[in-house]
């Protein structure tokens, strides 16, 4: 569950080096380090830690192993009262919140059922709303807990790909996720942090691409391994480059615990050049409302090209993500080289529990680097609104949807089994930060009743997916997005498949649960239902399984169920079963 992480030369950590006193430039935590405990009866051994980068955001918690199994105890880490519950198909499953008096919050997510008395509330929602994906609040005085008191069983609902507890420690107020690790959980790490590649940036991240050296550890440290490239020459570990003299570093590290083979994410890096500090990131308070900035904290191009996480150090033009960084120097974590002369480089990496590990090289900068760009493309500018319209699409990009300046590269060409002619918006290895509404006019008449039966497909040259196109009054169609790829319109009128894991006419009096395998091909279901006998019955979603957990409103006997899926165009479809329990 963890992914190789890629760091750019630009973090600075509290280490010592070169006359630096180790934590002289990290502001103190104050947090408290004795008031959680481990919400598991067994210790801890982590899938997953507190700022590594997962697509689309930051890892905000812990991933604590459940032995490879559901339904392990899950307890309350402190004093306090359970202030909101909230279902979902996707993302934490079942997640449960306690507010605590000092001022944090804490999440446990990915539960199975809750302790009996929050189960059977949460029930009862769920069945007066006719809805399973709720999200309820609560008062501190209905469900007070103590510290150790059981709240739940753990699972793996939601977006879990095997069993564990993600857990979280929150600041109430600001509501921003926090480094549980700082808080003195009882966590054994002895291992120091693995850097693998050190990574030179020369220009726009996104009009170049880095160049990667791998590293080897020696007795003091890591040092790049000598290799060749169009971009560099190497004489020992001083490396020379052409036509760079203000550049980026990039470190691709894993970081390790025992007891666990999942890789981790370290908490800080430190940038120095010739023993000078030149910036710092700190992984700890980063807040949902930027988590999605990690798609121009890290390289997002090198991440979609090969799949290895490349986390920028030094700040790119449109990334807000403010916090985590320190001490950048003039150049946002760019380091100047015009000079030609060979510099020092020193990366200093330390874990949660302060386990370090450092790089050393010296760099050379070339001539000034000058990129052309493409003949014939729009150049689209970080910071800064950029419109592109053509005869069949147009679409507008406020200020701060784009991390750094690219050249736009659009093009199109013809199918005639579709209703547009297929539009290449630039390629997936550029992101927008924010979604923005595309619009794309058909090229051939729609039938009147086709009009609402438009989807929008998307592909990044590896899947396609659809959704709602909706018709607007001059003829065009439009929806909101949030990548670049290829685009086109299509007709829609195809119904979810629903696949019944139950005979019709089964006895299924032994059985737990009736689960349907439900799919939609061109978009995805957007509302389903299930009736037992007429009566609204609480079906729930995991990815394409929808099921219904027997309970008191199914009794003995005969039964006809009857379960409705529908798309986002509105086609829909109906299985009926009949069952004995």
């Amino acid at each position: 569950m963890v992914v190789r992480l890629l760091f750019l030369a630009c973090f600075i950590v509290p280490f010592s080096v070169a006359g630096q006193s180790k934590n002289a430039d990290l502001p103190p935590t104050n947090y408290p380090v004795d008031y959680f405990r481990n919400p598991l009866d067994t210790p801890i051994y982590l899938a997953g830690n507190f700022g590594e980068c997962r697509p689309g955001h930051f890892h905000s918690g812990i991933d604590i192993k459940t032995l490879g199994k559901e339904n392990q105890p899950v307890h309350a880490a402190a004093d306090g009262y359970i202030s909101r519950i909230k279902m979902e198909k996707g993302g934490f499953g079942h997640g449960l919140y306690i507010t605590h008096p000092n001022g944090y919050t804490t999440l446990y997510a990915h539960l199975n059922d809750f302790a009996p008395a929050i189960q059977k509330y949460v029930k009862a929602q769920q069945y007066e709303k006719q809805r399973w994906d709720v999200d309820l609040q609560f008062s501190p005085h209905q469900f007070p807990v103590k510290k150790g008191q059981q709240i739940a069983w753990s699972g793996n609902t939601g977006a879990s790909t095997a069993p564990h507890l993600h857990f979280e420690i929150r600041n109430t107020r600001t509501e921003h996720p926090l480094n549980p690790e700082l808080f003195g959980m009882p966590i054994v790490d002895h291992t120091p942090p693995v850097p693998a590649q050190i990574a030179i940036y020369k220009g726009n991240i996104y009009d170049d691409k880095p160049s990667l050296l791998n590293l080897r550890k020696g007795r003091t440290g890591y040092t790049p391994v000598a290799t060749t490239d169009d971009n560099f020459t190497m004489v020992k570990d001083t490396i020379s480059l052409v036509a760079s003299n203000a550049v980026g570093i990039g470190l691709n590290v894993d970081d390790y615990m025992e007891g666990s083979d999942n890789t981790l994410a370290v908490y800080t890096v430190a940038l120095f050049m010739d023993d000078q500090l030149q910036g710092q990131v700190r992984l700890d308070d980063i807040g949902y409302d930027v988590t999605r900035y990690i798609n121009g904290y890290a390289d997002y191009k090198t991440r979609k090209n090969n799949g290895t996480w490349v986390q920028c150090l030094f700040q790119l033009p449109g990334n807000r993500l403010s916090g985590i960084y320190s001490h950048l120097n003039a150049n946002k974590g760019r380091l100047d080289l015009s000079d030609k002369k060979p510099h020092k480089i020193s990366l200093v990496v330390i874990d949660d529990k302060e386990n370090t590990s450092t790089v050393t090289f010296y760099l050379r900068g070339g001539n000034a680097y000058r990129k052309i760009p493409p003949v014939g493309s729009q150049r689209f500018y970080a910071n800064s609104a950029d419109t592109f319209s053509d005869e069949e699409l147009k679409f507008t990009l406020n200020e701060k949807q784009l991390y750094d300046d690219f050249s736009f590269v659009f093009s199109k060409k013809q199918d005639a089994s579709v209703y547009s002619e297929q539009f290449q918006l630039h390629y997936p290895y550029v992101p927008v930060h924010e979604y923005f509404e595309l619009y794309i006019k058909p090229n051939k008449p729609i039938p009147p009743a086709l009009k609402n039966k438009i989807a929008l497909i998307y592909s990044d040259g590896k899947d396609e997916e659809g959704s709602n196109a909706a018709a607007t009054a001059d003829g065009w169609y439009k929806t909101r997005v949030r990548d670049f790829g290829t685009y086109w319109l299509d007709v829609d009128t195809t119904a979810p498949t629903i696949k019944s894991l139950q005979k019709n006419g089964a006895n299924l009096s032994k059985a737990k649960q009736i689960t349907f395998e439900v799919k939609d091909d061109v978009t995805s279901v957007r509302a389903f239902s299930g009736y037992l006998d007429g009566k609204w019955i609480c079906f729930e979603q995991h990815g394409s399984s929808f099921f219904y957990k027997f309970d008191e409103h199914c009794t003995k006997g005969k039964h006809e169920l009857r379960f409705t899926a529908r798309d986002e165009n509105d086609n829909e479809r109906t299985v009926k079963l009949s069952f004995v329990r």
